[in-house]
């Protein structure tokens, strides 16, 4: 069990990246048959899935500012028999922290707040260090994790929850229940969870969520951070974090699907996630919602992705203007600041790894891979409903993971 938490925790602090670039470059290398056309790669990817342990994934791949390729394989759900589709919605884990960092920008575009701004100005109440108790924690320190505020590991899994209802009896229910310690119950307001967690005499508060390290001067990938500067969005318009984004983030690039309330239905078109094949998970979710629980679908996260290529190339404006496109995807670090593992250098959370802007996503029964590369505008997702959490689910994502992408690779190639 132990081997598992920590698994989970090194993906949920996103270490867990130096591995992915490592897989990737190895299976890139394997030659592949000639992939001239979608049908060419549709064949690949079927024979891909065929081989995997996956119980889905679809796919969306950009190039020259449109998606010239999407097609999703094998099950949204197994046991119903129900395929995985374009319109299939998962959640993308901390991929959600880019939709942080654009609502961030609209939110800046409005005049509510600069990267400059004491996050006290806007809390209801004082935050503080107490190692580095009069240190201004500002803005663009919680969007460069470099805000000295850190992730208790303890601490941060108390923020996922099963879903009340839930059948807790289960295979699923009983490992997250067992090795992680998550637990039925409702789910409690972003404000109040982050409060009992940065609080003094708080709930969650101790003095290992804060590093001795002045904000700005030391690296440290915080999830609980990032979800308190979507917070700030909150305190500073009045209006729920979900809400803003829904309205000035999600409808104006026609996501309809996608939002961050935790299904509850039994719509068709939400995925199941699995630990493996055989072990569904109980639906779940996560107090800390803004860091990790974006649920979308192929065809919609297609869209975001085709902005955010457009905006930085300055194509586009559907969201906010020219230059706070600009402001999104500007590097803010000294090189080689972030861990070597994630990233050379960051914008607003997004990372920065050569010429591609990236960002990766997992959580128990989902893991998700975006990126596109600068210089040569393309761009790729993968969506999966599986997990990545133990020795054999890592090897195995990798392994697919990999030669997935050296499939697009070698279709971009021939186009």
């Amino acid at each position: 069990m132990k081997n598992l938490i920590f698994h989970l925790l090194l993906w949920i602090f996103m270490l867990i990246v130096a591995a992915t670039f490592s897989a990737c470059d190895k299976t890139e290398s394997t030659p592949l048959t000639p992939i001239t056309n979608e049908a060419d790669l549709t064949d690949v990817l079927n024979d891909i899935f065929q081989d995997c342990q996956f119980p889905g994934f679809a796919v969306s791949v950009v190039q020259n500012n449109e998606v010239v390729y999407q097609q999703a394989f094998g099950q949204a759900d197994i046991a119903q028999d129900r395929p995985f589709t374009n319109k299939t919605i998962q959640p993308i884990g901390s991929i959600s922290k880019t939709f942080i960092g654009a609502a961030l920008v609209k939110a800046m575009e409005q005049g509510y707040f600069t990267l400059e701004t004491d996050i006290n100005e806007l809390l209801p109440y004082t935050l503080y260090n107490p190692k580095q108790p009069e240190a201004i924690i500002r803005v663009e320190h919680l969007v460069t994790h470099t805000s000295g505020l850190l992730d208790n590991a303890e601490d941060y899994l108390s923020a996922y929850y099963i879903q009340p209802g839930e059948d807790l009896t289960t295979q699923g229910a009983q490992l997250m229940q067992n090795a992680l310690g998550i637990t039925q119950r409702a789910q409690r307001p972003l404000g109040e969870f982050l409060k009992a967690y940065y609080q003094e005499h708080g709930a969650r508060y101790s003095p290992q969520n804060f590093s001795d390290k002045a904000p700005g001067s030391e690296w440290a990938y915080s999830n609980l951070a990032s979800s308190l500067s979507a917070f700030l969005i909150e305190a500073a318009t009045g209006q729920s974090f979900a809400d803003y984004t829904r309205e000035n983030i999600f409808l104006p690039l026609g996501m309809v699907h996608t939002t961050y309330e935790t299904p509850t239905d039994n719509s068709d078109l939400i995925a199941s996630l699995y630990w493996d094949k055989d072990t569904p998970l109980p639906r779940y979710g996560n107090d800390s919602y803004p860091d990790g629980s974006v649920y979308t679908s192929n065809e919609d996260l297609a869209n975001y992705l085709l902005d955010m290529m457009r905006g930085y190339r300055g194509d586009s404006q559907q969201l906010f203007s020219t230059n706070a496109y600009a402001e999104l995807f500007t590097p803010r670090l000294p090189n080689g600041m972030p861990h070597p593992a994630v990233a050379d250098n960051q914008g607003i959370f997004w990372f920065w790894q050569g010429d591609k802007l990236r960002h990766d996503g997992s959580d128990p029964g989902t893991t998700c891979l975006l990126e596109f590369n600068t210089s040569q505008n393309t761009g790729y997702f993968i969506l999966s409903n599986a997990d990545a959490s133990s020795d054999e689910h890592e090897q195995q994502f990798f392994q697919t993971t990999g030669r997935i992408k050296a499939a697009i690779d070698t279709f971009l190639e021939l186009q």
